[in-house]
């Protein structure tokens, strides 16, 4: 079933894929309910989740437990922020990386912001051919920080990028996620610049769904825009409901939701 999947996955993005990001099972039902063709798990968000600070400090272990959980609750494919493959040793990220596709996971990201580029590469060389031996054509998103961590002077950010695109495609990446750009023109340079499918994150300034497409990128990521907006709801029904302990208030907030335990096959 993973190599299905990942093949689905894979052919997603020969048109533009909008990618919600969720951080558990629930989330990721429900985001699958509304109409998503893929999951995306946030490593933030995750993280968050779980009662963790973002930036590898979330224990793999437990990251596999939740793609585990994901990969039981939803049919779609599921695709996992893998940071930096949560290792500085290219064979360590390699074992973790092949524990998220034992758990389910047909794709990942791999970012290199924290690591020499050098290093980066090796890991997708790593992770690609581990990933061949068990028959799932894994899609390797590489993430650049080049222009989210200003990791270049701005004059020179697209320059850098697709100097590092170009090694990432030859390491065996099938896409490039470069988020922290929203400039059309920006997108549009980077978009003629490489073979690789273009994946950017949500943002504000962003172009829209039909620029984007219009513009030839293949992916769009909500990052840790989901989770921000049911964190923002939930606190303030908190508040709301602390301060007064109205339930009228409280039971009209729910809206409309789904059977939930039919969600989950009760």
């Amino acid at each position: 079933m993973s190599a299905e999947k990942a093949a689905i996955f894979h052919k997603l993005h020969e048109e533009l894929l909008i990618l919600p990001n969720t951080w558990d099972a629930a989330s990721a039902r429900i985001v699958e309910d509304a109409g998503a063709k893929a999951i995306a798990t946030s490593s933030a968000a995750v993280a968050w989740a779980q009662g963790y600070a973002d930036g590898h400090h979330f224990p793999v272990d437990k990251l596999i437990e939740v793609v585990k959980a994901t990969e039981r609750a939803v049919t779609i494919p599921i695709t996992c922020d893998a940071e930096g493959g949560y290792s500085d040793d290219p064979k360590q990220a390699v074992d973790n990386v092949a524990k998220l596709i034992d758990a389910g996971a047909v794709g990942i990201n791999l970012e290199d912001n924290v690591y020499p580029h050098e290093l980066h590469l090796k890991k997708i060389e790593a992770i690609r051919a581990m990933a061949e031996k068990k028959g799932v054509n894994l899609y390797i998103n590489a993430r650049t920080d080049v222009y989210l961590k200003a990791l270049a002077p701005p004059e020179q950010a697209a320059e850098e990028t697709l100097r590092r695109a170009a090694a990432i495609e030859r390491a065996g990446a099938s896409g490039l996620f470069v988020p922290g750009i929203a400039d059309a023109a920006q997108i549009g340079v980077i978009v003629s610049g490489t073979k690789l499918p273009l994946n950017i994150m949500a943002r504000p300034g962003a172009p829209s769904a039909a620029k984007l497409r219009e513009l030839g990128v293949r992916r769009v990521s909500a990052a840790t825009g989901l989770f921000n907006a049911a964190m923002a709801a939930a606190r303030e029904a908190a508040e709301d409901f602390l301060r007064d302990a109205d339930s009228e208030a409280l039971w009209q907030r729910r809206g409309s939701p789904p059977d939930y335990n039919k969600l989950f096959g009760g």
